[in-house]
């Protein structure tokens, strides 16, 4: 994937302050700007409980963000260092509205907003006013927008930042000052201790000021400010480094093609002599955010895998940019055959969407349902059956709601999560695991979805003990995972009839 990057100085737009009376006036600056953030507001409450379900991430949050913050710290010190911000964040927010799906989702959608009002305000001051209001409302129908501001993570509330971020270092570039300075400094490092990878983002803003050719001053303000950035993060960044095992599951890119689809229509609209209002472009600051940090990660990917497209949900903000800016470009071009059949386009991408939008907002538009892995756990096992989570990390995924599990015995756990300050709780040795087995009759076990290789001592003692004294009588399968039933082979079956399989 190439790096170039083109800025509009090139294509032919000619960069100049507005004159006053070419200046929006308030009205139209705040329609700019609340007009994307009702829209988005709007998307983000349709569906938002999901069929009141939650995923996998999602209970990790709600989780975590019920513990006290001293545990909530010791837990960060061994795994999700990297989310600990996010975490204390949602611990204040349950603590004022209470622990439930709308106060764990609505943060992202206010979040999503707020980063919907941000690209308005961003594509009016690098474009016009039209343009920052399609690329506002671009941006609150694009599908993974609408997908992340309905999850209880952290990467609508970074998006927001970035956006917000990318205003004032436009503004500061018409009108540097140390504290305008300090603000975008502090915006971007609020976002950076969300989501590490945020940071990509001040990597392509850094472009952006090169191509636009800024004076030197404003190139040293933007250095100094981007590397109080780095040594702010650097602690953050230094003890993760310790927790990398957390992104092992990421095989190769997940979900890549959805960017590079955006990479490839951004570098279209690109082309087009877009226009521009100040010192820099759109397409100097929208083909930046939008190309380098999904083509950095995928570069770093071929040492070790690490692009996952939530990693970089702000790129979005860069092919809304683009579109915005083009569909004001083609605005203004004199009436000709085409132009009807842009807008002609435009409806048939507005109808498209109306599918995915739907499919956002069901459970099965999510890689597991945590919910779903607990009720079925509840509806198959039976008061002292025997519990066991192959493996054990994904203990998690059936804790949401306690009274799913309460009646079986969790063979293998020593220590439940709250008390050894861990995600999944600390297990027994494999030969304790092994014996408590052989005293039950009947163990209801989780499995996910997706092979896991089971090959430390723990895991292996579940897998073998079940292999030579239990045979499967029943497995439930739901979204991401699959709960099977084992009785003991000299034991007379729970139910009467053949072991069936359901399938929801």
């Amino acid at each position: 994937m190439s790096l170039a990057v083109r800025a509009p100085a090139a294509t032919g737009s000619v960069p100049a302050r507005p004159s006053p009376a070419q200046r929006p006036s308030v009205r139209v600056k705040a329609l700019t700007v609340v007009l994307p953030a009702t829209l988005a507001l709007v998307m983000g409450l349709w569906g938002i409980r999901r069929q009141n379900t939650m995923w996998g991430d999602e209970a990790v949050t709600y989780q975590l963000a019920q513990r006290e913050p001293s545990q909530i710290w010791h837990t960060v010190q061994h795994v999700d260092l990297v989310h600990a911000l996010h975490y204390a964040v949602m611990h204040v927010i349950f603590d004022l509205f209470g622990a439930g799906l709308l106060s764990l989702r609505m943060p992202s959608v206010l979040a999503m907003a707020a980063a919907a009002s941000g690209v308005g305000l961003l594509g009016l001051r690098l474009a016009g006013p039209r343009a920052g209001l399609l690329a506002g409302l671009v941006f609150a129908l694009l599908p993974q927008v609408q997908k992340y501001a309905q999850e209880g993570r952290s990467y609508a509330m970074v998006c927001a930042l970035i956006a917000w971020a990318s205003c004032a270092m436009v503004a500061n570039v018409s009108r540097p000052g140390r504290w305008r300075w300090a603000s975008y400094g502090l915006t971007m490092l609020l976002a950076c201790l969300l989501h590490e990878f945020a940071v990509l983002a001040l990597v392509a803003h850094g472009v952006t000021l090169i191509v636009s050719r800024t004076p030197k001053r404003v190139l040293r303000a933007w250095a100094v400010t981007a590397a109080g950035v780095a040594i702010g993060l650097l602690p953050l960044v230094v003890v993760s480094a310790g927790q990398s095992e957390q992104v092992s599951w990421i095989g190769g890119p997940v979900r890549p093609y959805p960017l590079l689809v955006a990479v490839v229509v951004g570098m279209l609209c690109a082309r087009a002599p877009l226009r521009s209002r100040g010192p820099i472009g759109a397409g100097a600051l929208a083909v930046p955010i939008l190309l380098l940090p999904g083509a950095l990660l995928l570069t770093a990917s071929v040492i070790k895998p690490l692009f996952v497209d939530r990693y970089v949900l702000f790129s979005d903000i860069g092919i809304a940019l683009l579109l915005g800016a083009w569909l004001d470009h083609v605005r203004r071009l004199p009436p000709a055959w085409y132009t009807p059949a842009v807008y002609i386009a435009a409806i048939a991408a507005l109808v498209a969407l109306v599918p995915s939008s739907f499919s956002l907002r069901t459970p099965q538009s999510r890689s597991n349902d945590a919910t779903a892995i607990g009720a079925a756990v509840r509806e198959e096992g039976r008061s002292g059956d025997g519990l066991l989570y192959l493996a054990g990390r994904h203990r998690i995924l059936a804790a949401t709601h306690p009274g799913d599990t309460r009646h079986l015995t969790d063979l293998a756990l020593a220590q439940d999560p709250v008390e050894s300050n861990t995600l999944a709780g600390v297990e027994l040795p494999a030969r304790d695991i092994a014996a408590r087995m052989m005293r039950f009759h009947r163990i209801v076990t989780v499995r996910v979805a997706r092979a896991d290789t089971l090959t430390d001592p723990q895991e292996k003692a579940k897998t073998d003990t079940l292999r030579r004294h239990f045979r499967e009588h029943a497995t439930t399968r739901v979204n991401g995972a699959r709960i099977t039933v084992y009785v003991r082979d000299h034991g007379t079956p729970p139910k009467t009839g053949t072991p069936v399989q359901h399938l929801r």
